[in-house]
């Protein structure tokens, strides 16, 4: 087992493609119950009430849907310096940027799918204004109870076609640990898991069957209890929100959850906060075979086929 490494300190926020921009930022606002920092033109910065960080979710207006970039906030400026010689070496560099409204300079690279990714340090932290100032100075903002209302973002999962080969990157350009993963009969590995700190994961990723790249699987924010979810459910529906599956309680990860699409069809998830933490420094991982997988989430609830078909941007599935 190599040393950990905790130069990366979570994820920071995720870029969110819309071709639909004004209804999707309706369902994050008022449905989803996100807040928004700032609306431009062409983009929406937006976060969950105890987000500490300016935004978490930056949502862009664009010709299709899918993911923009995702972004990481390292643990001091030396650890980003020592994660771009990393990067770099591995030549999967993209070089610096000025950053959004939410952050400083960014050092950019992508993944072996194309997916953008970007890692800061320098963050923007949210002042909030008079009429979202909390009642306990310990937290970010005042808890609104607005639509489902989030705590804060949690994972997202991307698709790839290698997803082996994600596992050696993730591992390598992030110091990211791999807690839980899929092993399929013909050798592909289905699906893997990685965390940079004691969360039980930050990111996923997924075999994408269609053989595109880039893609984008779901983005999940936690809430802080099962009830909560329930909650959701019934905000979605009232709202004419799809629901996809759920809510239900994974197998893997051990997270109760709830999946519905976007306006524009981007996959959305919220999760219970009180999912596992990984505390032990050598955690080793822990792999699923397909026939186990195939019994479907811990109570039994078969996966649902769009599970495995439905991403953005849409594409043709191969026959």
């Amino acid at each position: 087992m190599s040393e950990p490494c905790f130069d990366v300190a979570h994820l920071g926020h995720v870029e969110l493609y819309t071709d639909r921009f004004d209804e999707s930022l309706d369902f994050f606002t008022r449905v989803y119950g996100l807040t928004a920092s700032k609306i431009e033109s062409d983009c929406a910065y937006l976060r969950a009430f105890d987000d500490y960080e300016f935004h978490t979710l930056k949502l862009s207006r664009h010709v299709t849907t899918g993911i923009g970039h995702v972004a990481y906030r390292t643990t001091s400026e030396p650890a980003l310096a020592r994660r771009v010689a990393a990067i770099e070496q591995m030549g999967c560099g993209l070089g610096w940027v000025d950053g959004d409204e939410g952050h400083g300079r960014a050092y950019r690279f992508k993944d072996p799918d194309d997916h953008v990714f970007e890692i800061y340090y320098d963050t923007r932290v949210y002042e909030p204004p008079p009429e979202e100032r909390p009642a306990l100075k310990n937290i970010a903002q005042r808890y609104h109870g607005r639509g489902a209302s989030p705590r804060r973002l949690d994972h997202l999962n991307l698709l790839a076609t290698d997803v082996r080969q994600i596992r050696d990157f993730m591992t390598q350009a992030l110091g990211s640990r791999v807690t839980e993963q899929i092993q399929l009969d013909n050798g592909r590995l289905g699906g893997c898991w990685f965390t940079v700190n004691n969360k039980s994961y930050d990111i996923a990723y997924s075999e994408d069957q269609t053989g595109a790249t880039g893609r984008f699987h779901h983005v999940t924010y936690a809430v802080d209890q099962r009830e909560d979810i329930l909650r959701a459910a019934d905000i979605f529906l009232e709202n004419g929100v799809h629901i996809e599956t759920g809510p239900h309680k994974h197998a893997i990860q051990g997270t109760f959850f709830l999946y519905v699409w976007e306006p524009a069809g981007n996959r959305v998830e919220l999760a219970n906060a009180g999912a596992r933490l990984i505390l032990r420094p050598d955690w080793p991982t822990v792999t699923w075979t397909e026939t186990e997988r195939k019994k479907g989430q811990a109570w039994g609830l078969k996966t649902i086929d769009t599970f495995h078909t439905h991403g953005t941007p849409p594409v043709a599935r191969k026959e």
